[in-house]
């Protein structure tokens, strides 16, 4: 086995990815790719194709994790010249300490266009769209080029691989809001109208886009597919061997460590191999105080769980959840009650504004974090606090999950931090600032 097929079997989603930029269709071809889109419109049934991708046990990996062919087979099954539907690529990318779409839409945007052309296939939808974080100038450049191109080479367009099937994709510029990472959200956004979610029932698989059945699906996620569908889920299966969940994941960290990034490594590694193994451990004189494991929405853990399993069962048992499987790591020297002020000025910039315990309730938030560190907080203030945390915090609460998940760092923080939460009513202000 060469060095290029081994990368290929072990780190199937990075494998394409180097210095020289995207490869092209034909050179993307050469290297592997369309073999899976080939199965599946060659020898496969949409339901077929749905199965496979089940059996994968490919979860999402925009943060939910709920099973991939599982939504899929959610949406009706009429051919797609019967009945209009959409698929919809959410790139938007918009949580904090994320970083792992761009670097597969900039690397490798083939890859996304083989994904949506089977997952298209899977659902009978004749419309693929990509919802882009607006920034990302680099990749909606080499995106419209990748679709460009394979519209030429007839990959994408009428009775592609002559199976009758037709299908297209569309790249759209998104205005940016973090609450379009919420698929209802999202949806309305493409609509043309002002980004709030949606009452559920009916679920975007049943009424969507423009009221027609609709899949939204992470980049990478879809990345993913084109690779199941080529080898096997079996194959995808075994690559992260002894973990319930299939398959790789690009994990990563930002914070104080020597080497910021993101790696595509089998579902289940422990937290301590990114930390220390890919991004070369701690820089000198700082230590691991504790870590969001998933992005800004998930609840801290402290440095005794850094052996913690990256699946995620493991890491909800432990009391926060995966996410997007890109920690932020809090080290010794930094101001927790700082780092929590930031998050909730963020949540409460991206609210909607829909929903009054969400509207309200963040902005409150953050105006006590900042009373706190500032000096002019209360005793008092830490139980408003943890008022807010039990009031907006559970599932349910609110009009969609975006307030509950602004609560997850908070009443980890608020545990875990207790102490220097004190320091600073007691000192009237950050100590590690009036130190300094």
């Amino acid at each position: 086995m060469t060095t290029a097929e081994r990368d290929m079997a072990q780190r199937p989603l990075t494998a394409m990815i180097g210095p020289g930029g995207p490869p092209d269709c034909a050179a993307y071809g050469l290297a592997g790719g369309w073999r899976g889109a080939r199965r599946a419109l060659r020898d496969l049934t949409p339901d077929a194709v749905i199965t496979e991708v089940t059996d994968s046990r490919l979860r999402g990996r925009g943060g939910a994790g709920f099973g991939t062919g599982q939504k899929w087979s959610f949406v009706p099954r009429q051919p797609a010249r019967a009945r209009r539907k959409y698929l919809v690529a959410n790139a938007d990318e918009m949580e904090p300490g994320t970083f792992k779409d761009r670097l597969l839409l900039e690397g490798n945007p083939m890859q996304l266009v083989e994904g949506m052309l089977i997952a298209g296939y899977a659902i009978q939808a004749s419309e693929g769209v990509i919802f882009l974080r607006g920034e990302y100038h680099l990749a909606f450049d080499r995106l419209e080029r990748a679709i460009a191109q394979a519209r030429q080479t007839g990959w994408l367009g009428r009775d592609i691989l002559g199976s009758g099937f037709d299908f297209d994709i569309h790249v759209h510029a998104s205005a940016g809001r973090y609450i379009c990472g919420e698929e209802t959200a999202l949806l309305t956004a493409l609509e043309g109208y002002r980004a709030q979610p949606r009452s559920k029932p009916p679920f975007p698989q049943v009424g969507g886009l423009w009221g027609a059945p609709s899949m939204v699906n992470n980049v990478e996620t879809l990345c993913n597919v084109p690779h199941i569908l080529a080898n096997g889920a079996a194959w995808f299966r075994d690559l992260a061997p002894g973990s319930p969940d299939g398959g790789t994941k690009l994990f990563g960290v930002s914070g104080r460590v020597r080497r910021p990034g993101a790696w595509e490594l089998p579902m289940g590694v422990p937290l301590r191999q990114v930390v220390e193994d890919c991004a070369g451990g701690m820089r000198d004189g700082y230590r691991l105080r504790a870590f969001l494991p998933g992005g800004a929405s998930t609840a801290f853990l402290d440095a005794a769980s850094l052996d913690i399993a990256l699946d995620y069962a493991t890491v909800e048992k432990a009391g926060s959840r995966l996410g997007t499987g890109l920690a932020i790591l809090l080290d010794d020297r930094a101001c927790p009650v700082g780092m929590l002020r930031n998050l909730e000025h963020f949540f409460a910039q991206e609210s909607c504004g829909w929903c009054t315990p969400c509207r309200d309730g963040l902005p409150w938030v953050e105006r006590l974090l900042a009373a706190i560190e500032e000096g002019t907080g209360q005793p008092r203030d830490l139980d408003l606090l943890a008022d807010h945390v039990r009031l907006i915090g559970p599932p349910g609460r609110t009009f969609c999950p975006h307030a509950p998940g602004a609560m997850a760092p908070l009443a980890s923080g608020l545990d875990l931090f207790r102490d220097e939460f004190l320091d600073h009513l007691r000192q009237h202000g950050c100590p590690r600032r009036m130190a300094a």
